[in-house]
């Protein structure tokens, strides 16, 4: 009778713990999704009125587009189960498929179910995507943005990523008798991807017109600045969901640990940004400290479950520097970045990884390098097939508007609305 009643204990503690795990993967889920009305707001609030519906309405495909080609096909290269190639490829077949049907609430050791599973993992794959977008924005056509958003997320993404959490050979890296590549919620699987594509197409693309003149870089006024602090603060909210999430469980140690170092890496990024523009720039400038929020954001995310507090400040302080740096790097090179996406995703997402050599519960030359030599393998796959796909596209459609498009603007051009009207009383 005793060993019956404790049997029945533990059948109803792991339900229970499963219901919890399922619900709280569901709401990090829905966390993720709101970034993309976050990247929207960024995009737009810091780019030109004359392109608002542009911004809006390549940020309104991206999630769908990343939506369905992860369920087609992305899904299945990033969690391939066997390797074809080794450790670098391998296709578990086109379409969803449950695991032993019904539910698969077996999926992950049944800690959540595998609808929940496909749904925050394409939240994932949609967001590399649209890290490229405010890149490339006021100058690129919008049929070869598309085309790439499909290549880019449909394959690039997927693949790379099967390489660590698919359980390819950076998973097992190993190098200098470490453990090897630590990735835990994508500062290089996700932001440093996205971030790379989005080198690729600014160096293919070339600057706006106007943007680098006469030895002086050219600031061109935002359509909202409102509209971008709504944006950045969006994001925040969504990386709770974003890191949260990559726990893969309710526990409620590790997930209040993520969303302590995640904050606060938030926090210090935004001191950063604030004085290391005033050094640069002899000003308190509002953009640069909202993208240190967002690159103390991607600088934890690769290490946000290993970082004591402490920890997670000097991270974040160290993103919110590298991110104004870097943007003024780019503009030295006449690399125009819209929005800073290369700077907060790409730049801020290498230094999170590498961290996670420095500050982490691995810490140690060993892990530095098998850190650093997933950065690169990650960077060398996502630039060179995004500079390939952008040049494929540029050879044979063209990538570039017109110079009379770009210069009055791509809503009454290519929308025939625009995102702001006013209307005058006769």
């Amino acid at each position: 009778m005793e060993e019956k009643l404790t049997s029945l204990i533990e059948a109803g503690d792991a339900a229970s713990a499963f219901v919890a795990n399922n619900v709280w993967m569901m709401l990090a889920t829905a966390l993720v999704f709101i970034m993309h009305l976050g990247f929207a707001g960024v995009e737009a609030g810091f780019t030109q009125a004359k392109n608002t519906v542009n911004i809006l309405f390549k940020n309104t495909l991206t999630p769908a587009i990343g939506l369905i080609t992860y369920a087609l096909f992305g899904f299945a290269l990033m969690y391939p189960g066997d390797f074809a190639l080794g450790s670098w490829f391998g296709f578990a077949g086109f379409g969803l498929s449950v695991p032993d049907g019904g539910l698969g609430t077996g999926y992950a050791d049944a800690g959540y179910t595998y609808w929940t599973d496909f749904l925050f993992q394409g939240m994932f794959a949609a967001t590399a995507a649209t890290i490229v977008s405010g890149a490339v924005a006021e100058r690129i056509k919008i049929s070869s943005y598309l085309i790439f958003t499909v290549l880019f997320v449909g394959l690039s993404y997927p693949i790379i990523g099967s390489w660590q959490w698919g359980g390819g050979f950076l998973s097992s890296l190993g190098l200098m008798g470490a453990d090897g590549f630590y990735d835990f919620a994508g500062s290089t699987l996700v932001h440093s991807v996205g971030g790379w594509g989005a080198l690729a197409g600014i160096m293919l693309l070339g600057p706006r017109i106007g943007k680098y003149k006469d030895g002086k870089v050219n600031d061109f006024p935002g359509s909202s600045v409102p509209l971008a602090v709504i944006g950045v603060f969006l994001l925040w909210l969504g990386w709770f969901g974003f890191n949260g999430g990559s726990v893969l469980s309710a526990d409620p140690a590790a997930t209040s640990l993520v969303l302590v170092t995640t904050s606060l890496a938030a926090a210090t990024g935004a001191i950063g940004g604030l004085v290391m523009a005033w050094v640069m720039f002899k000003r308190l400038d509002l953009g640069m400290v909202l993208n240190g929020v967002l690159a103390g954001l991607v600088g934890i995310t690769a290490g946000a479950d290993q970082m004591s507090p402490f920890d997670a400040m000097i991270i974040g302080l160290i993103a919110g520097g590298l991110v104004v740096l870097s943007a003024v790097f780019l503009d030295k090179l006449k690399l125009d970045d819209c929005v800073g996406a290369v700077s907060v995703h790409l730049t801020c997402g290498i230094w999170g990884t590498l961290a996670v050599g420095i500050f982490g519960d691995m810490a140690g030359v060993g892990q530095f390098v098998n850190q650093l030599v997933g950065v690169l393998a990650c960077g060398a796959a996502a630039f060179g097939t995004a500079f390939l796909f952008f040049y494929v596209l540029k050879s044979a459609f063209g990538i570039r508007v017109s110079e009379e498009h770009e210069l009055s603007g791509l809503d009454s051009h290519e929308h025939g609305i625009r995102g702001y009207t006013i209307v005058f009383d006769e």
